[in-house]
């Protein structure tokens, strides 16, 4: 396979020797940056086109903003592409994320658990289509920081094991509104299958490690922080939002740690889940 852009800039940099002492930590530090903005590339760029497009996007466009964001979406998606900086396979994954996450949007504006306020021609009953690559931009980050940090797993639960549990988060999403809400069991789930997992990633020389729950609540921390833009951004709005912007509530850094999980799993298909070194 061809490697991407991205790979030959990283042996690059992984070829230099910061030496020792401060200048190693340094070094290392300035490294990880790089790969974890290169990972969110996909959706560091679709937050600056939220915002870009709700300061500066003329009012009275023939194009409606949201149906722009589709198009330079896709735009942006094929150009990953095109000049490889994506692979095929993250590719094949932030498809299968879109579809999951516009179903679950159709399902969530029916219950009114969220609006879309603007105009669109591209959209499917109340969801413009670019929220589809919203989720996707999760499933992408994922996919991307899998292999450039080259993640390996030590004591990582049983395949099938994560799959049921990734069912099991995706249909409460919607029976909750019918039924008992299971998020506290399924959050109890995710602690016993994962405990022990640790998730080695190499950003030099070495692989490191932490603890894989770890790893899960910070890229929620970080998912929810975007959400923040976005929504200032008038992407979207939850209920008490229509008035003005206000901070999106703690709580649904709950539901982005159970939507993230299932984007892990999705992602588990096409990356390999290869055992750390053991030494």
């Amino acid at each position: 396979m061809k490697h991407t852009r991205f790979e030959a800039v990283r042996r690059r940099l992984e070829s230099f020797d910061p030496g020792t002492g401060w200048k190693l930590w340094a070094y290392e530090f300035l490294l990880f940056g790089f790969k974890q903005a290169w990972a969110c590339l996909f959706g560091a760029l679709l937050l600056a086109l939220l915002l870009a497009t709700h300061f500066l996007y003329p009012a009275d466009a023939a194009l409606h903003r949201y149906d722009f964001l589709t198009l330079a979406a896709l735009a942006i998606q094929l150009a990953l592409l095109a000049f490889r900086l994506e692979t095929l396979r993250e590719a094949s994954v932030i498809l299968i994320f879109h579809v999951v996450g516009t179903v679950m949007e159709l399902f969530k504006t029916a219950a009114g658990s969220w609006i879309y306020p603007e105009e669109s021609l591209l959209h499917i009953g109340a969801v413009p289509l670019f929220s589809g690559f919203m989720y996707a931009a999760v499933g992408s980050y994922i996919a991307r920081v899998w292999r450039i940090f080259d993640f390996r797993f030590s004591h990582y639960p049983p395949r099938w094991a994560t799959w049921l549990l990734a069912a099991g988060i995706y249909i409460n999403f919607f029976a909750h509104h019918w039924t008992v809400d299971l998020r506290y069991a399924l959050f109890a789930m995710t602690g016993v299958l994962f405990w022990r997992t640790r998730v080695h990633f190499r950003n030099w020389q070495v692989h490191r490690w932490m603890p894989l729950l770890v790893g899960f609540a910070l890229v929620a921390l970080f998912i929810w922080f975007a959400e923040n833009i976005a929504t200032f951004a008038n992407a979207w709005h939850y209920p008490g939002q229509e008035d003005g912007w206000e901070m999106v509530g703690l709580a649904k850094l709950g539901s982005w740690y159970l939507l993230m999980l299932i984007s892990f799993v999705l992602v588990s298909l096409v990356q390999p889940v290869r055992p750390a070194d053991p030494r």
